[in-house]
């Protein structure tokens, strides 16, 4: 839509991050200020939506992390961009089934999407639930911060190099209104923090997360307050990519990154290796990146599917184990899809992980 890209552009060049910020989040126009984007009607379906036992395999880590802590008291449980609530409000279900592990939750939503909010809001009902815009309120107790498809929602800084030097991408918004790359020398300043994480070296293209980082800053601070830990469900790559992962989504395809500015999403691939150097820069621990479909196996998903289909028709079981195959199989979600811990922890919790 060339008429409303005028829109996403405060100046005529802009940095391809804050272009994707701009695109995803402005307040009149961005993506996630004025659409429901998720399930079979959206453009894209989380595992959540694909299936509740995601969410299961989900509430009962959470649950064996608290027995894992000696069971405190007071126990904060913050959700990182909800989305639809629906992941939300299958780990309540299975919360309340075990009493004294819910009575001494405090369940806190983090989501940036004021259109979003409005849509949990009429989903998500229980008093312990509270939306927050920073973790400073969070005072005591241990804190963990589950984000699932949170961090390739995240704009990230492009860079390109041509005869050893580096350019940062940018966009730039023509007289006809069409959008078209370009490119900035960068400064020494930008050069040395992508040395830090090993990204130049024989690379020539890069993509690095500058506002992902400053968000995990925010998370990472109040875990080495309060201890505790992030787990983190995303798709993206633990080996070094030398390509572009920005990718835009319509109605469940394809769509090209400066079609449809506004009403379509923009995601990239998580770069799980820069994760992990980050995380131990911070001196948090983590637990080996493992796969999605390794994960939610060793909490016992498979188990869980059988239990419940005993007493299912023959439709009911096909839609479970369908759903299974979505979320585990390797061509699908299973393996594209990666699985980090990053905590501090007296004791290293691996539930999940070996």
């Amino acid at each position: 839509m060339k008429s409303t890209n005028k829109h996403f552009f405060k100046s005529k060049r802009i940095p391809i991050d804050k272009f994707i910020e701009n695109a995803l989040y402005d307040k009149s126009h961005g993506y996630y200020s004025k659409k429901v984007s998720f399930g079979k009607y959206g453009d894209f379906v989380t595992a959540p939506e694909i299936s509740f036992l995601f969410s299961e395999m989900l509430a009962l880590w959470v649950v064996a992390l608290w027995e894992h802590l000696k069971k405190p008291k007071k126990f904060n449980i913050v959700e990182l961009g909800p989305g639809s609530g629906r992941m939300n409000s299958t780990l309540i279900k299975v919360f309340k089934k075990f009493p004294e592990f819910f009575n001494s939750t405090n369940i806190f939503l983090y989501e940036k999407s004021e259109s979003l909010k409005k849509l949990q809001k009429k989903k998500l009902f229980d008093e312990k639930i509270k939306w927050i815009k920073s973790f400073n309120s969070i005072t005591s107790g241990p804190v963990i911060f589950l984000g699932n498809e949170f961090f390739d929602a995240i704009p990230i800084k492009q860079y390109e190099k041509f005869n050893n030097i580096l350019y940062e991408k940018y966009v730039k918004l023509e007289n006809d209104l069409k959008i078209k790359n370009c490119l900035q020398k960068i400064n020494s300043k930008t050069t040395k923090q992508l040395k830090k994480f090993n990204l130049i070296k024989n690379q020539s293209f890069i993509e690095f997360p500058e506002q992902g980082l400053k968000e995990l800053d925010l998370i990472i601070g109040a875990i080495k307050r309060l201890n505790g830990g992030l787990l983190l469900i995303d798709y993206g790559f633990l080996k070094q990519k030398s390509v572009n992962t920005l990718q835009s989504i319509k109605d469940h395809k394809k769509n090209m990154l400066f079609n449809n500015v506004g009403n379509a999403d923009i995601t990239s691939l998580v770069n799980f290796n820069l994760l992990k150097t980050y995380f131990k820069k911070k001196k948090l621990k983590i637990n080996n990146v493992v796969t999605q479909e390794f994960f939610l196996k060793k909490m016992g998903i498979i188990n869980r599917a059988e239990i419940l289909s005993k007493n299912m028709n023959f439709q009911e079981k096909s839609k479970i184990y369908y759903s299974l195959q979505r979320l585990l199989n390797p061509k699908q979600m299973g393996e594209l899809f990666k699985v980090i811990f990053a905590f501090k922890l007296k004791k290293k919790f691996t539930t999940g992980f070996i």
